[in-house]
This record gives C-alpha cells, sequence and structure tokens, in this order.
C-alpha cells in the first residue's frame, strides 16, 4: 500500500481521539464519526480523575497490585503492567496537550484518593471535571489538524469483504451510505441504557459491541458490569464522584448506622462493587429508600467545609444546589447506578481484534485491564494508553495486511420458549436487566431474562437511529445474560446470590 492508509474512528471519546492523532502522526487519513456532537461522550461525563504513578512515593508495581486486587484477579496481567507503565508518558502527553490539571498554591499538581487505592494517585482538572477538560484539549487539537469530522452519523455495521473490515454502514439523518475504509478503529463507550438508572450519557447504547457481534468478533467478560455506588437519588440521575469519598465522605442507612463499614474493612473506599451491594443491602432493609452520602464532616465548621466542597467539587456542587440541599449541612440521597462496562470486543495489547482491519479501543474493548471490576479513574486512562497504542500500529498493519489468528465469535441464537413476555419496549428492556442481571443475579432470574429477550427479537428491519439503537440494546442484553449465565459463580461486579462466595479468582494477587 503506497497510498496513506484510511482510517475511520467511530467515537470521539478520549480512546477515540487518541487513537486518531497518533494515527495522524503517522500519516494516516483520518475520518472521525460520532453519532452526537463531536464532545458529546462519557468522556466529558467523568468527574473523578485519570490515575497514574507519576507522584514521589507511588509506584507502578503499587498501581498494578490494586489494579489486579479490584479487578478480583481476573485481569490480564500483562495488560495491566502495559496501562501502568505507559500511563504516566499518556499523561504528560495530556499536559503538553494543554489540560490543566488542578496544582496547589506551589504549582504542584494536586492529588487525590479514591477507592481501593493504596495511594492518592489521582489527578484531577476543575475540581471534578476532568473528563470535560480532557475532551476540550482533544477536540480542539482534533479540530486542529483538520481532521474530517462526521457529526450526527451512527455507524450500523461493519463492512467486511474477504474477512477483512474495509468500511462501515452509516445512517446520517435519514441517508444511509457506505464510509471506505482501509482500518476501523471503534471507540463507542459502553452500554449503559440496557439499565434503567446509569451514569452514562444518553449515546451509551452498546452500537460498538453489537456491530461487532453482528460481524462475528469474539467478545469477552460481558458478565461483568460496574455500577457505581453514589448517584444522586433526587431529581435526574447525577453522579457523586467516588472523591468526595476519598476526602472523607460517609455513607449512613436510616438510623445513621456508617454501614459500609460491615461490608469492608476499608469501608466507604472498598471496590466499588462491594459498596454498591453494600448500599443496596441497605436500601433493602429499608424499604428501597435511599442511603444518604455525609459530607457534612469533612471539613472543620460548617462554612469552612461549603467553601471547600464547592471548590473542590464545583460541577457536584451546583448538581446538589440546585436540588435544594446544602450538602455542607445535610447528607445527600444516594443509589447505585450502572456506570461501566469491563467487558466488550476482544482486543490484543495492541487493540486489534479478531476481525483484521477491525480495532477497538476505550469502553468498547475488552483489553484486559480491569478485570471483574474497574478500579477507579484507570478508565481514562486506558483509553489514552490503549488509543495510543491501537493508533500506533494501524498504519503498519494496514500496509503489511498482517493481522495475528484469533477465534472469531457468532452473536447466539436461542429459541424463544413459551414465557409471558410484555410487548417490546426499551423500558421493559431496561426493567428486565435491572432486575435480573443488575447488581445481583442468580440461575432462575437470569434465565427467565434469557426466555423474554429471545421472545422480542428486533425490529424486522430497523431504519431509524432509535430502531437501530434498540436492535442493539436487545443484541447486547443477550450477550450479557448468556454471559452472566455462563458464569456460575460470583467474580467481582458479577454476583451471584445462589454462589455469593467469590472463590473463583483465577490470579491469585501478592502484596507489593
Amino acid at each position: 500500500m503506497t497510498t496513506a492508509p484510511r482510517v475511520l474512528v467511530v467515537g470521539s471519546g478520549i480512546a477515540g481521539l487518541t487513537a486518531a492523532l497518533r494515527a495522524l502522526d503517522d500519516g494516516c487519513r483520518v475520518t472521525v464519526l460520532t453519532k452526537d456532537t463531536l464532545d458529546h461522550t462519557a468522556t466529558a461525563h467523568a468527574q473523578g480523575g485519570i490515575a497514574g504513578a507519576v507522584f514521589a512515593g507511588d509506584t507502578t508495581d503499587a498501581h498494578l497490585h490494586d489494579t489486579l486486587v479490584a479487578g478480583a484477579g481476573w485481569n490480564d496481567p500483562e495488560a495491566v503492567r502495559v496501562l501502568v507503565d505507559e500511563g504516566p508518558l499518556r499523561i504528560r502527553e495530556l499536559v503538553d496537550l494543554g489540560v490543566a490539571f488542578d496544582r496547589d498554591a506551589d504549582g504542584r499538581l494536586m492529588r487525590g484518593l479514591e477507592a481501593a487505592h493504596s495511594y492518592p494517585r489521582i489527578l484531577h482538572a476543575g475540581g471534578d471535571a476532568t473528563g470535560r477538560a480532557l475532551q476540550d484539549a482533544l477536540s480542539s487539537r482534533i479540530r486542529s489538524r483538520g481532521v474530517e469530522i462526521r457529526e450526527n452519523t451512527l455507524a450500523v455495521d461493519l463492512v467486511l469483504r474477504d474477512g477483512r473490515a474495509v468500511g462501515v454502514d452509516v445512517l446520517a439523518g435519514r441517508d444511509r451510505q457506505v464510509i471506505d475504509a482501509d482500518a476501523v478503529i471503534l471507540a463507542t463507550g459502553g452500554a449503559g441504557l440496557l439499565y434503567p438508572h446509569t451514569t452514562n450519557p444518553a449515546v451509551a447504547t452498546g452500537d460498538g459491541v453489537a456491530v461487532a457481534l453482528r460481524a462475528g468478533a469474539r467478545v469477552d467478560d460481558l458478565e461483568f458490569v460496574q455500577f457505581h455506588p453514589t448517584v444522586l437519588a433526587a431529581g435526574e440521575a447525577f453522579l457523586v464522584s467516588e472523591a468526595v469519598r476519598g476526602e472523607g465522605a460517609v455513607l449512613r442507612d436510616d438510623s445513621g448506622h456508617r454501614f459500609a463499614l460491615d461490608a469492608h474493612p476499608d469501608g466507604e473506599l472498598a471496590p466499588r462493587d462491594v459498596v454498591s451491594r453494600a448500599i443496596a443491602d441497605a436500601m433493602l432493609r429499608q424499604n428501597g429508600r435511599p442511603v444518604e452520602l455525609d459530607a457534612t464532616g469533612i471539613r472543620g465548621t460548617e462554612s469552612e467545609t461549603r467553601a471547600f466542597l464547592a471548590s473542590r467539587f464545583p460541577t457536584i456542587h451546583d448538581a446538589v444546589t440546585a436540588r435544594g440541599i446544602d450538602w455542607a449541612v445535610a447528607p445527600v440521597p444516594v443509589t447505585p447506578a450502572a456506570h461501566y462496562l469491563m467487558g466488550g470486543v476482544t482486543t490484543d495489547l495492541d487493540g486489534r481484534t479478531s476481525i483484521p482491519g477491525l480495532y477497538a479501543v476505550g469502553e468498547v474493548a475488552r483489553t484486559g485491564v480491569h478485570g471483574a471490576n474497574r478500579l477507579a479513574s484507570n478508565s481514562l486512562l486506558e483509553g489514552a494508553v490503549f488509543g495510543a497504542r491501537a493508533g500506533a500500529v494501524v498504519a503498519p498493519d494496514a500496509r503489511s495486511r498482517a493481522w495475528p489468528s484469533a477465534r472469531q465469535s457468532t452473536p447466539a441464537r436461542r429459541a424463544a420458549s413459551a414465557v409471558d413476555a410484555p410487548p417490546f419496549t426499551r423500558t421493559a428492556l431496561q426493567a428486565l436487566m435491572w432486575e435480573h442481571a443488575g447488581l445481583v443475579r442468580n440461575a432462575d432470574g437470569l434465565a427467565h431474562a434469557a426466555s423474554v429477550l429471545a421472545v422480542w427479537g428486533p425490529a424486522s428491519a430497523p431504519s431509524t437511529a432509535a430502531e437501530i439503537e434498540d436492535a442493539n440494546l436487545l443484541l447486547v442484553a443477550r450477550a450479557v445474560v448468556d454471559a452472566a449465565l455462563a458464569r456460575s459463580g460470583s467474580a467481582g461486579a458479577h454476583h451471584r446470590s445462589d454462589d455469593p462466595v467469590d472463590a473463583h479468582r483465577h490470579v491469585e494477587v501478592a502484596p507489593c
């Protein structure tokens, strides 16, 4: 191949734009496609920050250890090693790109502590607006490079020729067309809209996983769905960052009891799956009422606490205040919500999938770094690290046409059994998944969900964006439920009430 490879990046968060910039540096002709606007991404919603061993006293070995422990030992250690070793360089590149991480009065980078981290290694920007700072910097650089940007364009299906990805069939408005490419990089994010309560933006309908499944790509670990413990239970769902608990906020039930300590010695700073289930159990004991996140005592006086919360967490402060709550003097009601998909399209360490010419990066990918439960603030880091790796190999791969052999899969086909199923709607799908494939699962509930999903089936020929999204959600829901049925034992975020003891770790994590 003598001409510059044509690379189509589907998605515009940190993983996709990092991959696009790296491919540009290698002389590729890059098109970025996004089904909304360039800046409407999960990245832009990220609050807590980006983790990395960049501070004195911290080590990459410690970061690796924390990631494996949080992941319940189901991580790929080689992938985690890549993440923690290359992470500091990617963070420095973000600083060079113009991301203004928060600094103290002496100009030193500020560091935050989040759940399951043994060291305060979280960098943040704008207090709790880290994702927005990253998105703005990356979007600005992409626009300045003259990249073709196709907004409001939905990827419908992968185009294959002789088993290789050669483009994407898209829907732009009412028009269907094919965009040709020598390589396709999926960076479409997760599938939070599988559930009625989610921290994800409305674009997170599992499109990338569905496109890959229909094309026969291998997927793994879809049963590992992370639920964030603390989402405002007043008004529209709004995430309250892990960093709030890192600063000292605690969880209390109706009686004022700090129940998280009953579930884990690290209390509110235990791994997310542990804290989420502790909250769900507390809510069950109090007839479904939300628990309370109490930040009233994290600084000396009431006025000092209010000033600190407003400066350290300005986005959350505004959201809480808009709901009529003064969280310097009163706890805020919180509940778990679907947050992150740890599994996805299976890749190697450079983002290659089982289909030649197709790459996956970010939340849509299953790199192996997260295992059964993602460590807080590793998601933005994964996007930066593996986005850069995929962008760096796409040009040489396209020129050589070489591709490592890998097993492919086909979407599960299940015969519909007799079941009393309501008519299909997105709302009905979300309710089914929340009840039977949510925080806690069991064989009977998953089998029921599988039967209902089999009866529903997608529209015969989805043509509108909403119909295509619904078909994608349905396909991904089936894959999630199938994976959850196949893993009979609990592991991290996949908690089976019929086998609740997480005794299935395949990696023993030794202390550093």
